[in-house]
């Protein structure tokens, strides 16, 4: 046969006794009362029983004066893993009649159940096993599996409200010690089974609700926090579109402003057009009337020439010296022409350019008359009529330069104007386009407007689409959520299931070859415990020797009461055993009524 390892027979048995104790402090809570008070001796035997497995596996603490093992330290723990335990540890800490760590741990627990957080609690401690390796033993019942099922059934004592008095009571000397006989079962227990299975649906569907409420309030708490969200979306587009509405107010502002100015430069263009039409006009009336009179003055020139042409062969060497006088003043025009061109931009630079002409055509001319001075004086011999040839030639030579002015400064004229004409042209097309620009900017401010309303309608529709895409799958994720719910709960019913069928089998082949042994034992302590009854127990001052050896009881002989028949035995008399399905160990009996016997403490011993 394979040996079985203690510690996990420890574990089993405590598992086993805290299944026990919970049970029965739920059924026994449901046909007292809801509400419980600290007397109550179920809830008094399941603190011991907690005791005990928070106890299993508890490492030994060195302090400065002895070893100390308590399970304060883990459940203080608590209180930074925890947030809400906080209150419970600063209270614990406070009571004034508490002295020693157990007391304070005696305390946390029952405030613990009082808040109906006590699973909560436990479950934080067992899920961080890096630390509770610090207090505990690697197999001990809370760093195993058997640990985590004592939270999940601590559950149920959410539906209990106990009401216990902790400043008065005396925590610190309690002396904690199973009974083991409360939980043994009876007839009256197996007639009650149906009764109990109700009151266990109750239970579970309570919990049900209660777990369902917990997840559908954090499911409305993360709904709230996506509304917010898309609330404050929503805010930031109707700010963007506030901004751009102002936006195309601006450039409406900006467009009509661009519209005026233009007309402006229209009119003002028109304007300077009219004013240099009439300037041109004037100037070409006066061009008209001085070629007229040089026509005449022509005229007259040639009927001079036909009269005088045998006096010009006379003065073809003084033709020559004017023939070169002639293309200083060709030169003198090329340079006249030149500052005629650099001044093409204005009509009064025109006319200042043509006073000048004039100016050196007069001075010319009298130097001309200075030149023929000369000459009459050198030539004095030379008679009259040679004077008025030379005053005829030298007035021919005059009016075919000034025609060959006029022609050019016409012609000039022309260009200038055919180049204003191009310039005005060149403007008025450079302002049609930049008028064709802005009407097309005005286009596309129009059309970028509509877009943008016709963006904003979408941006609406999708809004609308996406609120009742959100409702749609907010009842999707709380179907889902429910399915989840309802798949996992049914999970975990079968695991507790499975581990209570195995767990029952387990007990119930180890109770099959005991209670074929104990059964007739059994019956003899019915009949004995029915003849016994009424006998009353002997007080601790009287029963000073063993009834059966008559030896008085010490510290080896320690006594045992029967609670039946009332008579006390010394351990050494007491051999009789009787092995339970619940305890690792045989319990003691009575030799006379058979009846199992409770060791109680001598005046001597504590």
């Amino acid at each position: 046969l394979a040996v079985k390892d203690p510690t996990a027979v420890e574990r089993a048995n405590l598992l086993n006794m805290a299944k026990l104790s919970i049970k029965g402090l739920i059924e026994s809570a449901l046909s007292f009362g809801r509400t419980l008070d600290s007397d109550y001796p179920p809830l008094q035997q399941f603190f011991v029983v907690m005791e005990h497995c928070l106890k299993h596996g508890l490492k030994v603490r060195k302090s400065f004066l002895s070893y100390n093992k308590t399970i304060w330290g883990p459940l203080e723990l608590v209180e930074k893993l925890y947030p809400e335990a906080e209150e419970i540890a600063a209270s614990v800490r406070d009571l004034p009649g508490l002295k020693t760590p157990l007391g304070r741990a005696r305390a946390w627990l029952r405030l613990a159940l009082m808040q109906k957080k006590m699973a909560d609690y436990l479950r934080c401690l067992i899920i961080q096993r890096d630390l509770l390796s610090e207090f505990y033993e690697y197999h001990a019942l809370m760093m195993e599996e058997e640990g985590a099922v004592i939270v999940g059934l601590l559950v149920g004592l959410n539906v209990i409200d106990a009401n216990l008095c902790v400043k008065g009571e005396d925590l610190d000397s309690q002396v904690g010690v199973i009974d083991f006989s409360v939980y043994l079962k009876s007839d009256d227990d197996i007639g009650g089974k149906e009764r109990n299975v109700q009151i266990a649906a109750i239970l579970d569907q309570k919990n049900y609700v209660e777990e369902l409420n917990r997840q559908l309030n954090s499911t409305v708490s993360s709904l709230h926090a996506r509304v917010d969200s898309l609330e404050k979306s929503n805010t930031k587009l109707i700010e963007e579109l506030a901004i751009a509405k102002n936006n195309i107010i601006k450039l409406q502002e900006e467009n009509h402003q661009l519209r005026s100015e233009n007309t402006l430069i229209l009119m003002k263009t028109q304007h300077h057009l009219e004013v240099s039409k009439v300037d041109v006009e004037a100037e070409l009336q006066t061009y008209k009337h001085s070629r007229q009179g040089l026509d005449e003055m022509y005229n007259e020139a040639r009927r001079q020439l036909r009269e005088e042409a045998q006096l010009r062969q006379d003065m073809e060497n003084e033709l020559v010296v004017q023939v070169s006088m002639k293309h200083e003043i060709e030169l003198a025009m090329k340079l006249l022409e030149k500052d005629i061109h650099e001044k093409q931009d204005t009509l009064i630079g025109l006319r200042q350019q043509l006073d000048e002409v004039k100016a050196i055509n007069v001075e010319m001319y009298q130097k001309l008359q200075v030149s023929e001075d000369a000459m009459k004086e050198k030539n004095e011999i030379i008679s009259r009529l040679e004077d008025k040839t030379n005053q005829i030639n030298a007035t021919m030579k005059q009016l075919e330069q000034r025609l060959q002015q006029a022609e050019k400064a016409q012609m000039e004229a022309e260009a200038e104007d055919e180049k204003l004409k191009q310039e005005y042209v060149n403007k008025s097309e450079s302002l049609q386009n930049e008028f064709s620009q802005k009407e097309k900017q005005l286009l596309q401010l129009e059309t970028d407007l509509k877009i943008e309303k016709e963006w904003r309608q979408t941006l609406e529709d999708d809004l609308q689409k996406e609120k009742e895409t959100v409702s749609h799958l907010r009842t999707e994720t709380q179907e889902i959520v429910n399915l989840k719910k309802e798949f996992l709960k049914l999970q975990e019913k079968n695991k507790q299931l499975k581990s209570i069928c195995e767990d029952q089998e387990a007990a119930l082949q180890e109770l099959a070859s005991k209670l074929s042994e104990s059964k007739l034992k059994i019956e003899d302590i019915k009949e004995a415990n029915k003849a016994l009854q009424g006998q009353v127990w002997l007080k601790d001052k009287e029963a000073t020797h063993c009834k059966l050896c008559e030896k008085e009881f010490s510290l080896s002989k320690r006594k045992h009461h029967c609670r039946n028949c009332g008579e006390i035995f010394c351990n050494a008399c007491s051999d009789n055993e009787l092995p339970l399905p619940s305890s690792p160990k045989p319990v003691r009996v009575c030799d006379s009524c058979h009846a199992i016997l409770i060791q109680r403490c001598s005046s001597n011993v504590p």
